[in-house]
């Protein structure tokens, strides 16, 4: 879920490799099996419930495995796999930082918002709120999140495409976008949780297999991996201590915050909630989900200390210089043809490939329900949108946000996205986030106050994010940076939560002693799950 941090931060990657038709084979067998699924899915695919929610047919199982595959991206394994090889023990903090957030997500949002909600976060928020001006943020705040998010994704694509198939960096991202939307536009929800599925077993199978070599080389004993990667790596025993990866703890404590409450407020997760049909199936997938990913997270320590004992001392993966070839963030792609030869690493190409289909058609679905339901349906049509209407808006909207994000991803082609990933965790943990958890648990939010508050958010995490040595010296090159620090979480989430909370305390408006006094019906409705059919009574 780094979505390819590490890539961005580890210098140009090099020329293509020659093209490995093993891989580019199950490549295409695995882009044609999805195809056949989205084919499926479209017959089933005839209804605004079917197409942003599948209906609230998934069970709560199968949800889990689509959470998990939302979530563990290609950089899960790359990424992480890469700040494990630079910085040992150090490289984890984002495997610990995601697999921490979904207590968050368990215990306070999931059954509420399951709940309280039919397709989007802005269901919720909308609840005791008013409808145009709360709706209006959410998704403006919501889009700006998923087209950050598919920037990134779409730069990590074509470079790793580039690199790993021999593909023009252009063609590689021509091919993503065209495939999402060819997902989203066609087989809606109930697609996309299926290519989510498919791709989360493929990824954690070929971890498992993965990982079951890298100890096989070493009788299946962590100690001697650990001592052999010790001894191997430049710092020795420094890579088993922290301390290596973050400066100062005011960022530790920054990046923590965002990974932490950031995926609360990611629009693309929070809606697989609205896909299963109660609130004891929406308990489930985060409990599934955790163990998954968990049990990904679990593998992939494995796997990074093992490029650091298997790779890192193998000179066939080493230009002239030294260097890894392609860069860090392709070192578990050289392990897994250390382990496995040609068959092995074609597949882990391949799924590494599928991981960023799978994400960006979530992410897509999550930006085009956002215009669609939240912006035309409530705000413009004000509730008098046909379900005809509503769709085509939501299908119109995918093909404009896949036209524009490949049009951005050529754009930033050659600018570090290392930012742009940390940005999308920051804004959703300062506006989404406090928005989403005061709604549901403190009677004094106001619309006044969510609205002002959570953009103060937004804009301060942008803010911030731009100011920060990121940004401003490395990527903008000037000589000092205005914001010290390189994560802007701690700050935009105190002015988030504090601007919400003034501006909530501080209005005595009839509308908002109305608001105030609908927390209790909301509270009976979040809790016993009451609320179904309050959208079409409500005015």
């Amino acid at each position: 879920m780094c979505s390819f941090t590490a890539m961005a931060d580890s210098g140009p990657i090099g020329s293509a490799r020659p093209q490995n038709p093993i891989a580019i084979s199950m490549f295409f067998i695995f882009v044609v099996f999805t195809l056949f699924v989205t084919r499926w899915a479209a017959r089933k695919n005839n209804s605004v419930s079917d197409h942003y929610a599948a209906g609230g047919k998934i069970t709560g199982m199968q949800n889990g495995w689509a959470i998990a595959g939302d979530y563990m991206s290609a950089a899960s394994l790359l990424g992480i796999s890469a700040m494990v090889f630079t910085s040992g023990f150090d490289g984890l903090i984002y495997s610990i930082g995601f697999l921490a957030s979904w207590p968050i997500i368990l215990f306070l949002i999931a059954e509420p918002l399951r709940n309280l909600g039919r397709y989007t976060l802005a269901d919720v928020l909308s609840y005791r709120l008013k409808q145009g001006p709360i709706r209006a943020f959410s998704a403006s705040s919501s889009i700006v999140i998923v087209l950050l998010y598919l920037v990134s994704q779409l730069v990590g694509a074509g470079k790793l495409v580039e690199l790993l198939f021999g593909f023009d960096y252009t063609a590689a991202v021509l091919i993503v976008g065209t495939l999402m939307v060819i997902y989203v536009f066609f087989g809606g929800m109930l697609a996309t949780t299926w290519i989510q599925i498919i791709k989360a077993v493929l990824l954690l199978a070929g971890c498992a297999f993965m990982a079951f070599m890298v100890l096989s080389r070493f009788d299946f004993s962590l100690n001697q991996l650990f001592t052999q990667a010790v001894a191997s790596h430049p710092a020795h025993g420094a890579i088993m201590s922290p301390g290596g990866l973050v400066s100062d703890p005011v960022s530790a404590i920054s990046l923590g915050l965002a990974l932490i409450f950031g995926t609360a407020g990611l629009p693309h997760i929070l809606m697989r909630f609205f896909t299963v049909g109660n609130v004891r199936a929406a308990r489930q997938s985060i409990l599934y989900a955790t163990g998954i990913v968990g049990a990904g997270y679990a593998l992939i320590v494995i796997i990074g200390f093992g490029t650091i004992a298997l790779v890192a001392t193998n000179p066939s993966y080493q230009d002239t210089s030294g260097a890894i070839l392609g860069g860090i963030n392709m070192v578990a792609i050289h392990l897994a043809h250390t382990v496995g030869g040609d068959v092995f690493l074609g597949f882990m190409c391949a799924v590494s490939f599928s991981t960023i289909l799978a994400v960006v058609a979530g992410l897509t679905l999550a930006g085009s329900s956002a215009v669609s339901h939240d912006l035309y349906a409530h705000v413009i049509r004000r509730g008098e949108a046909s379900d005809s209407d509503e769709m085509k808006v939501s299908r119109i909207t995918t093909i404009v946000l896949g036209g524009l994000s490949i049009l951005l991803a050529l754009a930033f082609e050659s600018q570090s996205i290392a930012f742009i990933v940390s940005l999308t965790f920051s804004i959703a943990a300062s506006s989404n986030f406090p928005v989403l958890l005061l709604s549901i648990y403190w009677r004094g939010l106001t619309t006044r106050g969510a609205v002002i508050g959570g953009s103060l958010g937004l804009v301060s995490a942008i803010t911030l994010s731009v100011l920060s040595p990121t940004v401003w010296v490395k990527i903008l090159h000037h000589p000092q940076a205005w914001f010290p620090y390189e994560y802007p979480a701690l700050f935009s989430m105190t002015i988030g939560f504090l601007g919400i909370f003034l501006f909530s305390m501080t209005d005595r408006s009839a509308q908002a002693t109305t608001e105030r006094n609908r927390f209790d019906n909301q509270l009976v409705d979040s809790e016993l799950g009451n609320a179904i059919n309050w959208q079409s009574s409500k005015t």
